[in-house]
């Protein structure tokens, strides 16, 4: 049994976050003693949180603020090993480590494309967290967890962090709650009462989804098949993205319902899961829709799809931000039937729960 603590900012809606408790349960469900550090409090994942975790959250107003505060609560819980999470916190945490010569029990992840994401958190305080994360990651032990082969090279590619400073981890997509859920009817009206084919996506209404693209594409796809539009997730894009449905004419057919309890139950009533992302780090919504047997579409963008579809070979890979052929695409995958059987395969075997999290056990309390 290890003695592990995660550190995140927070447990927000977002993929990272959710991707983290279900990395925690499944560690302290294998028997390992987990805790978890917010350096605020709260969020919507947090009610996905496993009894068995304990949970600390410092309620610091900002991160900047979180230097005593989780130096106080890493020397209370003395953890063999501590993983921290996104890019600000893994600089704090870092620092706080090295403050009480523990840096050889930190390991640090990144969840998304550095070059890109760095360029649309632009606050003070993003800038900083950025400029010092590579001269962190150098200075590290154990190499950066990513959480794809394109975010690992985007690393070595774009700033000092060398090829031996990074490696993978796939993330813990599938558990046996994800697939209990994926057995409960839709909510959504359209997919309880089909009358049309139902596309969705997910994801936050920001600009890195492309959610822009996406209904740019549904126009163009809408002109050979009567079909409707789900769009999962709560952001600042929303007027902006209703408006661009209204003037596209789609307004009748698209939907923004806000946030799902259950995103698998609808992706399992949908006819087509489409990721339209302008980056991601390796985006866990495909795998999702995969596990379920619904067909996807994605842009080949950076990173993490090509990985993940094989580069195409189990689902159709589009060229990066090319609106047309998405709409191609995605017409072409609504008019046939589909096999999804190899592709539902491949992901359950690589993106369970059980794997990933004894991927990160090994790296986290490795002696190195």
């Amino acid at each position: 049994m290890h003695k592990i603590t995660l550190v995140l900012h927070d447990l927000r809606g977002g993929g990272a976050e959710k991707m983290m408790v279900r990395l925690a349960n499944q560690m302290a469900e294998d028997g390992d003693q987990i805790e978890m550090i917010l350096i605020t409090e709260g969020g919507s994942n947090k009610a996905f949180l496993s009894d068995k975790v304990t949970l600390t959250e410092l309620k610091c107003i900002r991160t900047l603020n979180a230097f005593g505060p989780l130096r106080r609560a890493l020397k209370k819980s003395k953890p063999d090993a501590i993983l921290a999470v996104l890019t600000h916190i893994n600089v704090i945490t870092a620092i706080v480590c090295f403050s009480l010569g523990w840096i050889k029990r930190l390991s640090v992840s990144e969840r998304n494309t550095f070059s890109l994401d760095k360029k649309v958190n632009t606050n003070a305080v993003m800038r900083t967290a950025y400029f010092l994360a590579p001269l962190v990651y150098r200075l590290l032990p154990k190499p950066v967890i990513a959480v794809s082969q394109g975010v690992a090279q985007d690393l070595v590619d774009t700033t000092m962090v060398r090829q031996k400073d990074v490696i993978t981890a796939p993330n813990p997509v599938i558990t046996k709650e994800i697939e209990e859920a994926s057995k409960a009817p839709p909510s959504h009206p359209w997919l309880k009462d089909k009358t049309k084919p139902v596309i969705i996506s997910v994801g936050r209404l920001a600009y890195q989804k492309g959610f822009d693209m996406l209904l740019d594409a549904l126009f163009r796809v809408r002109e050979t098949i009567d079909c409707r539009l789900i769009i999962y997730g709560e952001g600042e894009l929303r007027e902006q993205l209703q408006k661009q449905a209204e003037s596209l004419g789609i307004t009748e057919d698209v939907d923004f319902p806000g946030y799902t309890d259950n995103p698998v139950a609808e992706m399992k009533a949908a006819d087509l899961y489409v990721l339209s992302s302008r980056f991601e780090g390796s985006p866990n919504a495909i795998v999702e829709a995969m596990s379920v047997g619904t067909p996807v579409v994605a842009f080949d963008c950076p990173h993490g799809a090509r990985e993940i579809l094989k580069d195409g070979e189990i689902a159709p890979l589009v060229e990066y931000q090319n609106v047309e052929e998405l709409a191609c695409k995605m017409a072409s995958t609504l008019a046939k039937t589909y096999d999804t059987a190899k592709a539902t395969e491949i992901v359950k075997d690589k993106f369970t729960s059980e794997n990933s999290a004894q991927a990160y056990r090994d790296l986290l309390v490795s002696k190195k």
